[in-house]
C-alpha cells in the first residue's frame, strides 16, 4: 500500500501544524498500518472498537512494547480528533502495567575505553551525547551556530516537544568541534559552487532563500552524499543519519568487550545525567540540561547512582565499621 492522497493530504495538514518530519514519518506509519489491518476501509467509516482492535492486536498478536502501542495511539488519536475532527471517545483500552527498568550507565573509564575505538568524527559526537546529554537526533541536527564557543555551550533547536534549551559544551572538546567546523564549512562552499547547500526548514528556507550559503546553517555532521528535500523536493545536504554512528558505537563496545550492559547512544546520555547527579549537582539543573518537562523523569536517575546518592549508606556498612 502506497501513500494514498489521503495520507498526503494528513502529511500536508500536520506540515502546516508545524510538526516534525519524524513525527509526520511516524504517525503516517501507524495510519497506514490501522487502515491495512481494516482492510481499507476509510478511517471515517471506521468506529472506536476498530481502534481498541487494531491496539489489541498490536499487543497481543504483535507483542509490541507498551511505548510502542502508545505511539500507534498517539498517530491514531491525531488522525481523529486533529485531522478529521472527529474525536475519539472512551476506547476502553487499558496498556498493561509496565514495571520501572533502570537504565544502564557507563563509568567514565568505560566511556573513555569505549571512545578510544571510534574515529575522530564518531569519537566527537559520542563525546557530545556524553560531555552535554544530548539524544543522538539532537546531536546529528546541530548547525554552526548551534555552538557558542564564548560561553562554553551549545543551543538544542527543536529538540523532544518542539523545545529549544541550551546546555553545557565541553571546552576539551573545542579543538576537535572547531576542525569539524572548518571541514564542514569547507564542504558546504563546495556544495554551494553547485547551487545546493544544507537541508533548511522549510519556512526559513522559504523566506531567506539565500540561508543555505550562510556558515552558520551548515551542518556540524553533515551526510556524505546529497539528497532531495521532503518537503520541498530541492537538491540539498541532510545532516549524518543515525544509523552511521549506531553502527560505530557497536563495533567500539565491542572492541571494548562490554558484555554485562546494553549499550547504545541513549546510554551516554543517561551516564552524563547520572554522573552529574553524584558529583553533587542539584537534579533541578540537571533536569533543565536534559530538557525533561517533569522532575520525576530525571529522578530516576536518583535510583541508579543508589548509595552513591546524597550520601546515604548501607546499615551493615555503619556496623561492620563499628567491629
Amino acid at each position: 500500500m502506497g501513500k494514498s492522497a489521503f495520507l498526503n493530504e494528513m502529511s500536508r495538514f500536520m506540515r502546516q501544524q508545524g510538526m516534525s518530519l519524524r513525527t509526520e514519518k511516524t504517525y503516517i506509519h501507524w495510519v497506514k498500518r490501522f487502515i491495512r489491518f481494516n482492510k481499507l476501509v476509510h478511517p471515517l467509516d471506521l468506529s472506536d472498537a476498530d481502534v481498541t482492535r487494531f491496539l489489541s492486536h498490536l499487543a497481543n498478536d504483535c507483542n509490541v512494547a507498551i511505548n510502542t502501542q502508545k505511539t500507534a495511539l498517539n498517530g491514531i488519536a491525531f488522525l481523529y480528533n486533529q485531522f478529521l475532527k472527529r474525536p475519539l471517545g472512551d476506547l476502553g483500552f487499558h496498556y498493561a502495567k509496565q514495571g520501572r527498568r533502570l537504565p544502564d550507565v557507563l563509568s567514565m573509564q568505560e566511556v573513555a575505553n569505549v571512545l578510544s575505538f571510534m574515529g575522530d568524527r564518531d569519537r566527537l559526537i559520542f563525546s557530545l551525547l556524553y560531555g552535554s546529554g544530548l539524544r543522538i537526533t539532537e546531536c546529528l541536527r546541530l548547525r554552526i551556530k548551534d555552538i557558542d564557543f564564548d560561553k562554553a555551550a551549545l543551543t538544542v533547536c527543536d529538540g523532544k516537544g518542539h523545545k529549544d534549551r541550551k546546555t553545557i559544551l565541553s571546552k576539551s572538546l573545542f579543538p576537535e568541534l572547531k576542525m569539524s567546523i572548518q571541514a564542514s564549512i569547507a564542504l558546504q562552499a563546495t556544495d554551494n559552487e553547485k547551487g545546493i547547500g544544507p537541508s533548511m526548514p522549510f519556512a526559513l528556507g522559504k523566506k531567506y532563500p539565500n540561508a543555505f550559503r550562510m556558515p552558520a546553517w551548515m551542518f556540524l555532521f553533515p551526510s556524505s552524499g546529497i539528497c532531495r528535500h521532503p518537503v520541498t523536493d530541492e537538491v540539498c545536504r541532510h545532516h549524518l543519519h543515525d544509523s552511521v554512528p549506531r553502527k560505530a558505537l557497536k563495533a567500539a563496545v565491542g572492541k571494548a568487550k562490554i558484555v554485562t550492559k546494553r549499550v547504545s547512544c541513549h546510554t551516554f546520555r543517561h551516564s552524563f545525567a547520572t554522573q552529574l547527579l553524584s558529583s553533587g549537582r542539584d537534579i533541578r539543573t540537571v533536569q533543565e540540561l536534559l530538557g525533561h518537562s517533569d522532575v520525576s523523569t530525571t529522578q530516576i536517575y536518583t535510583h541508579v547512582l543508589g548509595e552513591h546518592f546524597a550520601g546515604t549508606q548501607s546499615p551493615i556498612d555503619r556496623m561492620m565499621a563499628g567491629r
